[in-house]
């Protein structure tokens, strides 16, 4: 029994780093970058950013559009918004949990 006990915890320890790795290079694949001309950048595509982006379309009034699908006119107007509102001024305390329900709710 002690030995049973001994091996499980060596597996776990062994095999941890690794699904740790293939967790990790799952979630890359998931994300995108974009390139920003207007202010010479690459923005990574992920879940924070997608919640600002429905915060943008929710304060301009305007129906959920998918961010591939949008034109080149749409998505500079979008990052020149997006850099004047950068994740502390739109995630305070409050509003953070607010806006994942919402996302939730879509």
């Amino acid at each position: 029994m002690r030995n049973s006990f001994g091996d499980f915890l060596l597996s776990a320890a062994l095999l941890a780093p690794v699904a740790a790795r293939a967790y990790d290079d799952h979630d890359r694949d998931n994300r995108q970058r974009y390139y920003d001309s207007y202010r010479h950048d690459y923005h990574q595509w992920n879940s924070n950013e997608n919640r600002a982006y429905r915060r943008y379309l929710d304060e301009r009034h305007e129906q959920y559009r998918d961010w591939a699908r949008a034109n080149s006119r749409q998505q500079r107007e979008y990052w020149r918004w997006r850099h004047s509102h950068p994740d502390r001024m739109l995630w305070d305390n409050g509003e953070r949990s607010r806006s994942r329900d919402r996302d939730d709710r879509r």
